[in-house]
């Protein structure tokens, strides 16, 4: 199986290709340049350097949100061109477990933080545990939201076990981490603590054997909440 995996739902753009539990390729930049700049260069150096023809990809991952509203519209508009175009599934991928994924196997909660601005993060909480297939599954104990930063951490704090934050929301939110957490916490490395298309592509895998895909005509984002420019218009009293 092979799975063309991209993710543009934040800051960073990742794009990979997966077969077979193995990363043929995977292409990560976390630049000021726009993902409608980057994103299509980048796919298109992973398909040159494996020399692989976009016909033989069996379906595409793609993070279906929550996230970065233009990101999210990039990375759909793209997933939904080769879905049509090949016809072939689209896996949409809940951004924040394809960011817990990064942390795969860990014993410790993992609380994924975006930042949403307004004192508000996108985030949910997970766990891995061992299956008997010498692996692990990953189960979401807080379904991914949009909410006030307090609220996800008392929920870590309820937990009563050690946590593992990640994401751009990290920075944006260590004070009130350091202030509010009352459990073990610590943070992920570099190398794991923001969107990877690779751990996409792992995480859908799973999500193919499941059947959960939809068609391109089907899939659509899923943003959580208004966009900026909606929420203004709304505050403003136009609701055309």
């Amino acid at each position: 199986m092979k799975i063309l995996a991209i993710d543009s739902s934040g800051q960073t753009a990742s794009v990979a290709l997966w077969e077979n539990d193995l990363t043929l390729a995977e292409f990560s930049i976390h630049a000021k340049k726009t993902h409608s700049q980057t994103l299509l260069p980048m796919l298109e150096a992973v398909r040159e350097k494996t020399e692989f023809h976009m016909e033989e990809i069996d379906a595409v991952a793609v993070t279906s949100g929550p996230g970065s509203f233009t990101g999210l519209r990039i990375g759909s508009a793209t997933a939904k061109g080769f879905g049509f175009a090949l016809d072939k599934p689209i896996i949409p991928v809940p951004t924040l477990a394809g960011l817990a994924y990064n942390l795969y196997g860990t014993d410790k909660i993992v609380c994924p933080l975006m930042d949403a601005r307004r004192n508000q993060t996108y985030t949910g909480l997970y766990g891995f545990s061992e299956n008997n297939t010498g692996g692990y599954d990953m189960s979401v104990i807080r379904e991914q939201c949009a909410v006030p930063v307090a609220e996800i951490l008392e929920a870590c704090n309820k937990t009563g076990r050690s946590v593992m934050f990640l994401g751009d929301g990290v920075p944006v939110f260590r004070e009130q981490i350091k202030d509010l957490v009352r459990v073990p916490y610590t943070f992920a490395p570099a190398h794991m603590n923001r969107q990877r298309a690779a751990a996409v592509a792992a995480l859908a895998a799973k999500y193919y054997e499941q059947g959960k895909m939809k068609t391109a005509a089907e899939y659509t984002p899923e943003y959580l909440r208004l966009s900026q420019a909606e929420r203004e218009r709304i505050e403003k009293g136009g609701q055309s």
